[in-house]
């Protein structure tokens, strides 16, 4: 049996584009063999996925699954929107959004967790998914609610299925009210943040980095008036309100009605439902969000194709 040295591994990688322990696995296998490796990690679906990794994976589907008092959203992506209306990804997505309802919000650990039915874990089973339908696959994120006592709810914006689409809210309710109107009034609010993309839950939740730009540019805007220093600081903090009515889901006016702030709904909602109610946390995936898709400029690329020749 050959030696399995770090430069063997180092050049199977190369060769295949495979993980580290992937290929440390397949040369233990095949007695240090390069071509046999290579051959070991084409059968397991290893070289395939690792091909297309370079590949962007910005499509796909955002999956939800509540249970009770507990929810949890991921986001698996591909390359293509055709993929997502395919039965064995949006399958793959809800399972595993069923498996990380258990999990504790972090990505890599429901990565490495059993996939019910199977020997192997959710990332493998991708990983099998990818060598199937052909296409670069990745488990991007998940978020998990819990409350004590209460609902989490969920809503999917145009589902394409049940929990699965391409904008996914879950909503966390802390009360011992009526579960069925807590329920109602969870998915209302579920709509609407689906609708007004808050970034934060309530007013100490802002990012203070965030707050601190937005101050910095509004101070600017202000003093361009020319108005007094003390004019000048009422004026941005009267802004300032207004940007948390923006961004803080608690402030904002609630779309439903155009009027009432969401706050105010849920204190008059828990009038009728029997018991205060609190919003502790929410979550809003869409598909995509951050990931820069590569833009093709066809004629750019002719044109520096033709300035390369000489």
């Amino acid at each position: 049996m050959a030696e399995i040295t770090a430069s063997l591994v180092k050049e199977l990688r190369e060769k295949t584009g495979a993980g580290m322990m992937d290929c440390k696995k397949a040369l233990a296998e095949t007695s240090g063999d390069l071509e046999g490796a290579v051959d070991w990690l084409r059968k397991k679906g290893l070289a395939a996925a690792a091909k297309k990794s370079g590949r962007v994976a910005a499509e796909g589907l955002v999956a939800v699954a509540t249970s009770g008092t507990v929810g949890a959203a991921v986001e698996v992506n591909a390359e293509t929107d055709f993929v997502a209306r395919n039965d064995k990804f949006q399958a793959f997505a809800a399972k595993v959004a069923e498996i990380a309802l258990t999990g504790n919000g972090e990505v890599e650990v429901l990565k490495q967790a059993a996939y019910p039915g199977t020997s192997h874990t959710v990332q493998d089973e991708l990983t099998s998914l990818i060598a199937t339908i052909g296409e670069n696959m990745n488990l991007r994120r998940t978020a998990r609610l819990e409350v004590s006592s209460g609902v989490v709810v969920s809503y999917v914006h145009s589902a394409i299925a049940p929990g699965l689409g391409k904008i996914g809210v879950l909503v966390a309710l802390e009360s011992t009210g009526d579960v069925a109107k807590l329920t109602e009034l969870g998915k209302q609010i579920a709509m609407h943040t689906a609708a007004a993309r808050p970034d934060a839950l309530d007013i100490a939740d802002v990012d203070s980095s965030a707050l601190e730009r937005e101050r910095s540019v509004l101070i600017e805007q202000s003093r361009a008036s020319g108005k007094p220093e003390n004019i000048i600081e009422k004026m941005v903090e009267g802004r300032i309100r207004k940007y948390y009515e923006e961004v803080c889901l608690l402030e904002q006016t609630y779309v439903i009605d155009g009027e009432t702030k969401v706050r105010k709904v849920v204190e008059n909602a828990a009038k009728e439902i029997g018991a205060p109610v609190k919003v502790t946390g929410f979550v809003r995936f869409a598909l995509g969000e951050g990931i820069e898709k590569a833009q093709s400029d066809f004629a750019a690329e002719v044109a520096a194709a033709a300035g390369g020749q000489g």
